[in-house]
C-alpha cells in the first residue's frame, strides 16, 4: 500500500495481484484522527496487506507511524527521492504511485528508530528549546539592567 499523508487526510492504495499483471488498485480517504487512523489499520488488515509504503513529510507521518507500527511492515521513503512527474497530480495519483514504486521495489527506506528512541529524541529536543529560552530570557534581563545603567554582571554572576 502506498498513503499520500496530509494535516487532515490519509489516502491510501493498495495494489493487489500478481507482480507480472496489472494489479487490483483499492483507494480511499481517511481522516487523521486515531479513530480514523485505527479505521485505515482495520481496512489494510481487510485486504492483506502487510507492507506499506508513505512518504516523510515534516511530522505529519508519526501518528499514522505509531498507530501502524504494531501491524504491517512500515517504509518511510524521502519525498526528493520518490518524487512523481510534474504538472497535474491528485493525492491518489500520489499514493498509486508510491504504492507502484513499492511494488517494484524501488523504495529506499529512511530509518526510523525504535519507540524508546524517538521518545527520547522528543525529550531531549524540547530540553534543548527549555535550555535555549531560558538563556535568551537571561539574556533580555541583563539588556534591561544595562540599559538602566545597572552593571549587576560586573558585579555578580548567574
Amino acid at each position: 500500500a502506498g498513503l499520500d499523508v496530509h494535516q487532515e487526510t490519509v489516502v491510501a492504495c493498495v495494489l493487489k495481484g500478481p507482480i507480472e499483471q496489472k494489479p487490483q488498485c483499492h483507494l480511499k480517504t481517511f481522516g487523521t484522527t486515531t479513530k480514523e487512523l485505527l479505521g485505515l489499520q482495520d481496512w489494510l488488515s481487510e485486504h492483506g496487506c502487510r507492507e506499506v509504503v508513505m512518504e516523510s513529510t515534516g511530522v505529519l507521518w508519526k501518528p499514522v507511524w505509531n498507530i501502524l507500527e504494531g501491524s504491517c511492515d512500515l517504509v518511510l521513503a524521502n519525498a526528493q527521492r520518490v518524487k512523481n512527474t510534474p504538472g497535474r497530480k491528485s493525492d491518489m495519483q500520489d499514493a498509486r504511485w508510491l504504492a507502484q514504486l513499492h511494488r517494484c521495489g524501488l523504495i529506499e527506506g529512511s530509518m526510523v528508530p525504535e519507540q524508546d528512541i524517538r521518545d527520547l529524541r522528543d525529550l531531549t529536543r524540547y530540553r534543548s528549546k527549555m535550555v535555549q529560552a531560558v538563556t535568551a530570557e537571561k539574556n533580555r534581563i541583563h539588556k534591561i539592567l544595562q540599559d538602566a545603567n545597572i552593571k549587576l554582571t560586573t558585579f555578580m554572576s548567574d
